[in-house]
């Protein structure tokens, strides 16, 4: 996170001494693309077998500031954002010869830095680049199930890449992000790591002012 930072402050210094800068605040939402997965565990104590399944991804959100600095060709864009989101899971069990199904939720929060690098096309641009997550918390319902433990890597990273227009102090953004780390690989039961998805991507949509 450190070197992050400060990598973020070189470049604003020296854009601001060679090209034009916008410095801003930014929110928006995300949605993530998770595919439909599930696993199964066995509680070693009473050989009873569970089935985790990935319900539903929920709409996550986003605010923080950016800074926009290039000609009238080329851009960088870094951003550093408070990102919040959250995922559904279904868990079945097997009570008394009856299958039971309950719903937990987990919540997570990130401090996401992207930074774009692109091309300029009017007041279209074009873009891509790296994105570093920086984990803060998280809460989980999973926590009240027995043998359920977590553990989340401090950082972790991707990329990001789509299109975006600036319209007077307006800076709007769409982009991809995918991600080089594995969905639910902070998941242990009874002491056996699971995680559902190779690959996990998502939206982000992003509205900003400029000052």
């Amino acid at each position: 996170m450190k070197n992050s930072l400060i990598i973020l402050v070189s470049i604003f210094f020296f854009t601001s001494a060679t090209a034009q800068v916008k410095f801003g605040v930014r929110g928006g939402l995300s949605s993530t693309d998770l595919k439909p997965s599930s696993f199964i565990f066995t509680n070693p104590d009473d050989l009873e077998a569970f089935t985790l399944s990935t319900k539903e991804a929920k709409y996550g959100y986003h605010l923080g500031i950016f800074l926009q600095a290039g000609g009238e060709k080329v851009f960088i864009q870094p951003e550093i954002l408070f990102n919040s989101s959250s995922v559904d899971y279904s868990l079945v069990s097997g009570m008394a010869g009856e299958l039971v199904t309950n719903v937990f939720n987990e919540t997570y929060h990130n401090i996401d830095i992207p930074i774009m690098l692109g091309f300029k096309l009017g007041p279209l641009r074009l873009q891509g680049g790296p994105v570093g997550h920086v984990h803060i918390d998280s809460s989980s319902e999973l926590t009240d199930f027995q043998g359920y433990e977590e553990k989340f890597k401090t950082f972790t990273y991707g990329y990001q890449t789509g299109i975006g227009l600036d319209f007077w102090k307006f800076v709007i953004d769409v982009k991809y992000e995918g991600n080089f780390s594995k969905f639910g690989d902070h998941f242990s039961f009874f002491g056996n790591q699971y995680n559902f998805d190779n690959r996990p991507g998502r939206i982000v949509a992003s509205l900003g002012i400029a000052f």
